[in-house]
């Protein structure tokens, strides 16, 4: 394993799996109080607000192109309300992760704001008899950035917060998506707007920043579809472009961490590779 190439790949993949997210809480309040829209819409996005919070999980199939010219497919489980966690399989070449398995798919999750990548176990270094690579969030977000995105921040509830009081959101009419029925609504949101997760997304410095070219808004995107629930989200942010498919809701297993004693944790590293020591 060559440290010297952590900081790339786990930028890329990171990058990646990113949620698709527009504004936490404070951003919220803020757009809240000079944001008016008609009540049609507003009614809509609160509807599928809060059912997509009731039900608290989903199987998702999501997409990233980073404008690298190799999309990153991913599809596994995605959990919210009690933290943000998900457990999902993507494919290692498109990763560029081929040096730490020699499967064809990872798989990866996120827990309690950590990155878990599942490897094969490396003759020597920190993943020396190792099953998983640890990446806390902080390493990828910066400090502030993962107190940002801590909690349910990052997950899909949270971008339907973001969507419902951004400015100039537009219903585009009815669209077939996945074989379903749906209304695409569509907003662009100013960097303002973002509340704390511009420290995640805006800092150029950071791994996410250098993924996305740094950014001064966002375009998000959602297609609901029937019982108020979102089929496809949809956010692109700087060079990035993130696509979120639901296929079922409320049915998938806690997502849980893996055992330390399997965990070979790469945090630091990282840290010392993006700064330059």
């Amino acid at each position: 394993m060559k440290l010297n190439h952590t900081a790339a790949w786990v930028g890329f993949t990171a990058a990646a799996m990113v949620a698709v997210t527009a504004c936490g809480s404070e951003g919220v309040k803020q757009a809240a109080d000079v944001v008016d829209k008609s009540d049609a819409i507003m009614a809509a996005l609160a509807r599928a607000t809060d059912r997509t919070e009731q039900l608290g999980s989903a199987e998702v199939r999501m997409t990233t192109d980073v404008g690298n010219g190799t999309p990153i497919a991913m599809d596994g489980t995605y959990s919210w309300g009690d933290g943000y966690a998900y457990d999902i399989e993507m494919d290692t070449k498109a990763a560029q992760m081929q040096t730490l398995t020699a499967d064809p798919s990872i798989r990866v999750l996120f827990v309690d704001g950590a990155y878990y990548y599942d490897v094969d176990p490396q003759p020597a270094g920190p993943l020396k008899g190792k099953e998983w690579m640890k990446i806390d969030g902080s390493a990828v977000f910066g400090e502030s950035g993962a107190k940002a995105l801590s909690g349910n921040n990052g997950s899909p509830s949270a971008s339907m917060k973001g969507l419902k009081y951004a400015d100039d959101v537009e219903n585009l009419g009815k669209e077939t998506v996945d074989g379903k029925s749906t209304t695409h609504y569509r907003a662009e949101i100013d960097q303002k707007k973002l509340g704390r997760l511009k420290e995640a997304y805006g800092d150029q410095d950071g791994l996410l920043g250098k993924a996305t070219g740094g950014l001064t808004s966002m375009t998000m995107e959602v297609w609901v579809g029937a019982g108020d629930l979102p089929v496809r989200l949809k956010q692109r942010m700087g060079t990035m472009t993130v696509t979120m498919d639901f296929e079922k809701f409320g049915r998938t297993a806690v997502v849980k961490a893996p055992p330390a004693t399997e965990t070979g944790d790469l945090t630091e590293v990282l840290k010392n590779a993006t700064s330059g020591q």
